[in-house]
């Protein structure tokens, strides 16, 4: 959520196009009006401002889902009333969610018996996912060192740098250390056998993702499973592996059934998986599901009876809305494996297609790889006139929402753009896109370099300029400095829109 900020501090009014039909008056913009106004005003003038917004079919940046089927949409609006944490009054909701998590648990090969539940539960998303998951292994962790006799203050966990900034958020609000295995040009998730190497008895766990925010690929997830077991078995520990599959889980079973990622591998003991993204359901719903009941703390769970029968709870939050679970299991029972594995496929190939158009400008190089999230992420060849950060900011102007970032330590001398495929991104629509980011290079070729301005580089070693030796920069500095530019300058632009 991005803290409060004033947008425009000159201007405390809110004007609609539409006012001397219904008020007169103008509203006060961040304060609440002291009358009503009529209802078809106040929907004309909320209205109005979000036509201002981008439009989330062409937000290429996002991995979350931006279209449904018609008769789910009824589905969600017939339950946006239901509290989904009132069990005992929406009984048949909690049936659906238990259903949900039973199916997905299956889907990750979890090791159930014949009459055996699935161990987990629905959240708002992957982020409160993993904090549930991550408490459940500092928990575990804590009380096998106090039977233990030895200390339990400080926890670590380990990850790569590529992870998505929830870990982050987990390490510093429940005070776990995060140890990053630092990236490199050219490889751009975490390398298992760095990550063993620093594991030590305080580790709560090793997070794997299935699937790159960075670049989608997939972390070898087994490699490190390998590795992990045997260290185990040298020190006697028993570090465990929880897999962070936000973006992966709803797409390694269907296109890639043989890829041994999930708890078919034994040190595997938590999952979590956004339904919002691949799981094909509007935002505000993830997963988590553990390997067996002994994987979550019982100390962890609450119990209230305030709302009738005694319901067992384990979230950060309370209440929350029903529509996305109920719509969860809609695409569930209405795709079946066939029907996903048929969206995930389209989407693979509709990925190729945008891929194949970016080499064939002979502009880019492709940072993404085959195997993984149905993405393309590619940066320029040549960067030292025009950069990613002005094609991201040109391609806006022809209604197209794709990022530029730089990647983490230490590759973060590399620029890249990201274009995720979603179920609604069509053949169509990635031909278009591709002739639009030729329009947008031509443009750039065409016009004086912004950069280079700010930057002198020596021609042909070190010279003299006013009395001054001028060293001659390498192709990496330059593309570093370049990229802190245009970095410094994003930023302004942002402050600028009020964006925190």
């Amino acid at each position: 959520m991005a803290l409060s900020k004033t947008a425009l501090d000159t201007d405390v009014s809110v004007h609609s196009t539409f006012a001397s039909r219904y008020v007169r008056a103008s509203l006060p913009r961040f304060r609440m009006p002291e009358n009503s106004i009529p209802k078809e005003a106040a929907y004309q003038i909320i209205n109005d401002e979000l036509m201002l917004d981008g439009n989330p079919r062409l937000n290429l940046a996002s991995f979350v889902t931006t279209w449904m089927e018609p008769e789910c949409d009824k589905l969600i609006m017939a339950s946006v009333n239901k509290n989904y944490v009132d069990m005992d009054e929406y009984p048949v909701t909690t049936e659906l969610q238990n259903r949900c998590v039973n199916m997905i648990a299956h889907l990750f090969n979890a090791p159930l018996g014949e009459s055996e539940t699935a161990v987990g539960v629905g959240t708002v998303g992957s982020s409160e996912a993993i904090m549930l998951a991550g408490l459940a292994f500092k928990r575990k962790w804590q009380n096998r060192r106090k039977a233990e006799g030895k200390p339990s203050d400080q926890p670590n966990i380990v990850t790569g740098a590529n992870v998505q900034v929830c870990w982050e958020k987990f390490a510093r609000y429940f005070e776990v250390e995060l140890k990053e295995v630092k990236l490199r040009e050219g490889y751009y998730v975490m390398d298992p056998e760095k990550a063993v190497e620093m594991v030590d008895e305080n580790t709560i766990c090793v997070a794997a993702i299935l699937g790159s925010t960075l670049n989608g690929e997939f972390e070898d997830v087994k490699l490190l499973n390998d590795l992990l077991t045997e260290k185990n078995k040298e020190t006697g520990w028993d570090t465990p592996i929880h897999v962070d599959a936000a973006s992966g889980g709803f797409i390694a079973p269907f296109l890639y059934p043989d890829l041994e990622w999930d708890f078919r591998l034994p040190l595997v003991k938590s999952i979590n998986v956004s339904g919002h993204k691949y799981g094909l359901v509007y935002a505000g719903i993830g997963w988590v599901i553990w390997r067996s009941k002994e994987d979550l703390p019982e100390e962890l769970i609450f119990h209230i009876n305030y709302l009738g029968a005694d319901q067992p709870t384990f979230t950060l939050n309370f209440s929350k809305g029903s529509s996305q679970v109920i719509a969860q299991y809609y695409q569930l029972i209405r795709l079946g494996y066939e029907g996903y594995k048929n969206v995930m496929e389209n989407c693979r190939d509709n990925m190729l297609v945008l891929r194949e158009g970016l080499e064939l400008t002979g502009r880019f190089d492709i940072i993404s790889t085959d195997v993984g999230v149905p993405l393309v992420a590619f940066s320029l060849k040549n960067n030292s006139t025009h950069n990613e950060f002005e094609v991201s900011d040109m391609l806006r102007r022809f209604g197209w929402i794709v990022p530029a970032y730089t990647m983490p330590p230490d590759a973060q001398h590399i620029t890249v753009l990201r274009v995720v495929i979603r179920e609604d991104f069509s053949r169509t629509l990635a031909e278009r896109l591709v002739n639009d980011i030729q329009k947008v290079m031509h443009e750039l070729e065409n016009l004086p370099c912004k950069v280079c301005a700010r930057i002198w580089i020596s021609g042909d070693g070190d010279k003299e300029q006013h009395g001054a030796v001028v060293v001659k920069k390498t192709a990496l500095e330059t593309q570093r400095e370049i990229t802190t530019i245009w970095r410094k300058f994003v930023m302004e632009k942002k402050k600028m829109n009020g964006v925190c």
